[in-house]
């Protein structure tokens, strides 16, 4: 395609003039339409007849054109310099802005508008740069918020107003960057004193200036958020509270207390150490426990002699005074105190401390130790209810400090009872092996006893005597077998009744050569409990009435029947011994009669058992005997005893 035909159907309008006189030397049908002057009249004219001001034949810039009607035109022109046949000519390119003049007058009065409107809305607002969050706008509301000048935030990045940079920055940069822009955000805002305020914001895109931006519309919710965070810490308090007494509930192990106690509260408060320091008798002390936050020095275990202590600097613990400091070098404290803050790398502390109770009768208190939150980063100022929790705190662990102290009491109490058990228990069976020899020596001489007897009874010629003789050996008997049974028992002073009234009995009916077919003999013996003395008493009457039932209750070859009965009723314990022979004479008087077995039963059980006899005589004899069953006591009293 050749100049001509390009030149002929450009859409903008095209001159050609002579740079020497500013003819025109020819023009495009576009600028023949634009201006409405034909070829012919253009051909005759000069271009300062369309543009006024010429600056040394410079047409290139914005300028206003002429038309043949006498209306004025923006235009952009743009010039060339070519070799037009033999002039040395400029071809202007020439391009009607007046739809973008109009527009942009448009758009400047629409911000005029715009300004005037923002800064009668009684809300703060600000426009940022879509592309970069750069402040392009804020109006009157939010400078007096920021207590700032407009000079102070246009240009600068958003970010300058954020409080906390490292979370917030990313938190807006994200929002920014999504389809749907966050509504009600909340934003944590700092002023340029350094003081910082709750805002709520909306944002909205929109064009500004001619530049994709954004519209942030703020609320201040500074005393609402306040509130709110006022009860997250109270909530937070109570719930460290509860997890403190919870753990002082299922835990009597101080040091796992301690642990939990100083890891709650630096997470709570959200400093950078917390120790619990305990007192020794000196005034020095040491940290017996500690949570601290990485990259400060570890304090766990050191033992601090400061002489501000014990030079009198505890006195007003001990009166239970509490301390919040912002800045240790600015709350006059010794120089002995700075420089041991100072090891430990604190800038700001609080100091609460751990008094306990002396006893119910005493109101006062010892000072324990102290519960240290210690800020090392910066200084800090401070709340009021941080220090409240800190001693509500100490008093939960003096709780945990009596409790542990009353359990180690305790189970030193019960080593020491376990270890006098064990000797008791070793000093118990060094008794029972005692009490077994005793009672298996006395067998032994009893034995001797009886044996003795019969030997002399085997010398003896006349029968009653014998007879004597041989009723003596089984009264040793019966008591010989008692001490027998004792010290084959498996448990030392318990007797088996019904065992040795059945070995009692079968030993008389052998004494005496009875034949069962003869005499049958019954017993119905309960497993009562008797002591040794009673058992002893029991042992003889059994022996003496049954002897005196196979020498006089059944004459001649006759034959008959023995019942024995031992039984406990209540407290007592009954006896009964009957038989169906020829019974006791009418006119004997049992209870003082000459018969030496009969005369020990009755004593037997009046003044040894304590008891009651009453004798039946019709159908035979039987023998009811009742006394106290008795036990003996450690003082070596007796009481009665369930049998």
């Amino acid at each position: 395609m050749n100049f001509s035909l390009i030149f002929a159907n450009h859409p903008h309008s095209i001159w050609l003039y002579d740079q020497k006189t500013g003819k025109f030397l020819d023009v495009n049908q576009t600028a023949i339409m634009q201006y409405g002057y034909s070829r012919e009249e253009f051909l005759q004219m000069h271009i300062e007849e369309i543009q006024a001001k010429i600056s040394d034949l410079d047409m290139s810039g914005q300028y206003k054109h002429r038309k043949k009607n006498g209306e004025f035109i923006s235009v952009e022109t743009i010039e060339y310099e070519i070799k037009y046949e033999e002039y040395h000519a400029k071809l202007v390119h020439i391009k009607d802005i007046a739809e973008d003049k109009k527009l942009e007058d448009t758009l400047q009065e629409s911000e005029i508008k715009f300004r005037s409107i923002y800064e009668v809305i009684p809300v703060p607002l600000i426009i940022l740069r879509l592309e970069d969050g750069i402040i392009l706008y804020a109006n009157s509301e939010l400078l007096k918020i920021v207590n700032c000048g407009l000079k102070d935030l246009i240009n600068c990045p958003i970010s300058d107003l954020y409080y906390d940079h490292t979370s917030q920055k990313q938190a807006i940069l994200s929002a920014l960057n999504q389809d749907e822009l966050l509504q009600n955000y909340e934003l944590l805002l700092q002023r340029k004193d350094g003081s910082y305020f709750w805002a709520i914001a909306s944002f909205q895109y929109l064009t500004f200036q001619g530049e994709s931006a954004i519209l942030a519309v703020f609320s201040d919710i500074t005393s609402r958020k306040e509130t709110e965070l006022a009860f997250k810490a109270q909530a937070e308090r109570e719930q460290l509270m509860r997890t403190v007494s919870e753990r002082i509930r299922q835990s009597l192990n101080l040091q796992d207390i301690l642990n939990t106690t100083v890891e709650e509260v630096r997470n709570l408060l959200k400093v950078d150490r917390v120790v619990v320091y305990q007192f020794a008798a000196d005034m020095s002390g040491k940290i017996v426990a500690e949570s601290v936050g990485e990259g400060w020095t570890v304090a766990l275990g050191v033992t601090i002699k400061d002489t501000c202590f014990q030079t009198g600097g505890a006195v007003a613990y001990y009166q239970g005074r509490k301390r919040a400091i912002a800045n240790i070098y600015q709350a006059g404290l010794t120089d002995c105190h700075l420089h041991l803050l100072e090891q430990f790398e604190v800038q700001a502390n609080l100091v609460v401390p751990i008094l306990l109770k002396i006893d119910e009768e005493n109101t006062g208190s010892s000072l324990w130790g102290l519960l240290v939150a210690h800020q090392c980063s910066t200084s800090r100022d401070w709340e009021e209810n941080q220090l409240d929790l800190l001693d509500q705190l100490t008093v939960q662990i003096a709780i945990a400090i009596q409790q542990s102290s009353i359990f180690h009491k305790a189970q030193n109490e019960l080593a020491e009872r376990q270890k006098a058990e064990i000797n008791l228990k070793a000093a118990l069976v060094e008794k029972e092996v005692l009490l077994k020899e005793v009672h298996h020596r006395v067998k032994n001489n009893l034995q001797i006893v009886s044996s003795l007897l019969q030997l002399q009874s085997q010398t003896i010629k006349d029968p009653e005597i014998s007879r004597v003789f041989q009723d003596s050996q089984n009264r040793i008997d019966s008591i010989s077998l008692i001490h027998k049974n004792l010290y084959l028992a498996p448990n030392i002073g318990i007797l088996d009744v019904p065992d040795y009234v059945e070995n009692l009995v079968t030993s008389i009916l052998i004494s005496y050569q009875i034949e069962p077919s003869k005499i049958y003999l019954e017993t119905h013996i309960d497993p009562v409990n008797l002591n040794v003395d009673q058992a002893i008493g029991c042992g003889l009457i059994i022996n003496e009435l049954l002897s005196n039932c196979f020498k006089h209750a059944f004459p001649g070859q006759k034959t008959g029947k023995i019942t024995i009965d031992l039984r406990g009723i209540g407290n007592d314990v009954e006896m009964i011994i009957q038989d169906n022979g020829v019974g006791l004479p009418d006119n004997l008087d049992w209870s003082s009669a000459d018969s030496l077995g009969l005369s020990l039963v009755y004593d037997l059980v009046i003044e040894q058992l304590e008891g009651s006899i009453t004798v039946e005589r019709h159908h035979g004899t039987v023998f009811k005997i009742q006394f106290p069953c008795l036990t003996l006591q450690h003082n070596g009293s007796s009481e009665n005893f369930s049998c």
